[in-house]
């Protein structure tokens, strides 16, 4: 069984500046171990009441697969805003990045865009697509999830589903924990 996990960290510096750090584990059944760590500054471009909320990423880190680490940089831009379906309230984000190989002058392509809705003060289903590209490879993700608020709790539990649209059988259950500060 290929196993997967990521923890995402993010703190406001400011109304404008945000820290981000984006860590991944993988453990494949015919492959070697293998992760990543990005470390990341993202800044605002518009103002903290504005509609539309776009920002820019620049970090660096690194990806290693068994022995191998092969460092990079990260690069994006990012739209988001909240958004009204009747009389639900929600939000919808579009994310494109780069990353930078700096070892082999190769760089992979991303655009991944979530929808969420908010069903009552404690359930919220989402929607995301996650492409990447590479010169070889272009992939695509449909992941649907619903997410579990608590009114006695910060955190929050995500139960959802990640399938590779055109290979059903490359399937995973999504299981995640928010927390807010």
């Amino acid at each position: 069984m290929d196993t997967a996990s990521q923890s995402y960290l993010e703190h406001g510096l400011t109304d404008k500046t945000t820290i981000v750090a984006n860590i991944g584990m993988a453990r494949l059944r015919h492959s070697p171990s293998g992760g990543y760590a990005t470390f990341s500054m993202r800044r605002a471009l518009s103002a903290p009441d504005a509609t539309s909320k776009w920002a820019y990423e620049v970090g660096v880190g690194a990806g290693w697969l068994g022995d191998e680490v092969l460092p990079h940089l990260h690069t994006g831009l990012s739209w988001g805003r909240g958004v009204t379906w009747g009389k639900k309230s929600g939000w919808a984000t579009i994310e494109a990045a780069v990353i930078w190989d700096l070892t082999d002058a190769l760089h992979l392509g991303k655009v991944d865009a979530t929808f969420g809705i908010n069903f009552t003060d404690v359930t919220a289903g989402m929607l995301q697509i996650y492409t990447a590209h590479t010169s070889e490879q272009h992939i695509a993700t449909f992941a649907p999830s619903v997410i579990f608020s608590s009114k006695v709790s910060k955190f929050k539990i995500q139960i959802g589903t990640e399938s590779q649209i055109g290979n059903l059988g490359n399937s995973a259950i999504k299981l995640g924990l928010w927390r807010e500060f």
